[in-house]
């Protein structure tokens, strides 16, 4: 009776011995097998990686060939716009017009140049519509606008009574380098230092509120616009970058006191 157990404690031992060297071999195996999977799977995601940087490479160089490109054809276009010529700065000064167009019009509750305010915000209670061109520019482009209280309009002075010569020829366009102020009884300054509409650049800038957007229209408040001012572009306005503190005028503008912005 005592040999039969000493024999089937045996007989155990061997088995439990046994398991553990299968399990033993199977967790090897395993461990063989991860890594073997580890090995390829970090070589597969080394040549991706390398696929990608080989492809941001190749973007890359096609975006500086196509800037490079894009340079070089306005630089064409410009030489022979001008018939190549030249300043004696070197630069070349284009005497041809870029391509831009109105992207909208104004409706203004002043039709005509007599009475419309030479400022904006000077008549808080003046309504403006500016419409854009859906054919031109999408609605959606204006999403976001509306969480701005005002806004920048950069139009033309479409009812200057020179805008045909410039039209026309714009290089035979004389303009007057020195005009009236208002604000000197008479006196003369440079037109750049003034807001003439009369200009080499017959554009003006202007600020106005935003009251609402509607889909491809802008209610505008406070604006100096006449009715049917074409518009170029418009911007946000913003009081972080926009508003300069310490701003200085001459003496002859000081002399009407306006608050500064804060």
């Amino acid at each position: 009776m005592e040999a039969e157990g000493t024999k089937w404690g045996r007989t155990v031992a061997a088995a439990v011995v046994a398991l553990a060297a299968l399990s033993a071999a199977a967790a090897f195996s395993a461990s063989i097998s991860w890594k073997r999977r580890c090995r390829l799977l970090a070589s597969r995601i080394g040549k991706l990686e390398a696929q990608l940087k080989a492809s941001q490479d190749k973007g890359a160089t096609e975006r500086r060939g196509r800037v490079r490109a894009q340079q070089a054809l306005r630089e064409a276009l410009t030489q022979q716009s001008n018939g190549g010529s030249k300043t004696e700065s070197g630069f070349s000064m284009p005497s041809s017009s870029y391509p831009m167009a109105p992207i909208g019009t104004v409706s203004s509750c002043f039709s005509t140049r007599n009475g419309t305010p030479r400022q904006p915000l000077l008549v808080p209670l003046a309504r403006a519509c500016l419409v854009l061109d859906a054919s031109r520019v999408p609605p959606s482009s204006l999403e976001g606008l509306a969480e701005y209280s005002h806004c920048w309009v950069l139009y033309i002075f479409h009812l200057n009574t020179d805008l045909e010569k410039l039209w026309r020829d714009p290089s035979r366009s004389k303009f007057k380098a020195k005009v009236r102020v208002p604000r000197l009884e008479g006196g003369k300054k440079g037109v750049l230092a003034t807001r003439s509409p009369h200009r080499p650049c017959p554009i003006g800038l202007t600020v106005a509120k935003v009251e609402a957007v509607d889909g491809h229209a802008v209610l505008l408040s406070g604006v100096d616009l006449v009715d049917g001012t074409p518009v170029l572009d418009i911007k946000p306005y913003l009081p972080y970058s926009d508003c300069i503190q310490g701003a200085t005028v001459p003496a002859w503008i000081a002399v009407f006191p306006l608050p500064f912005c804060k």
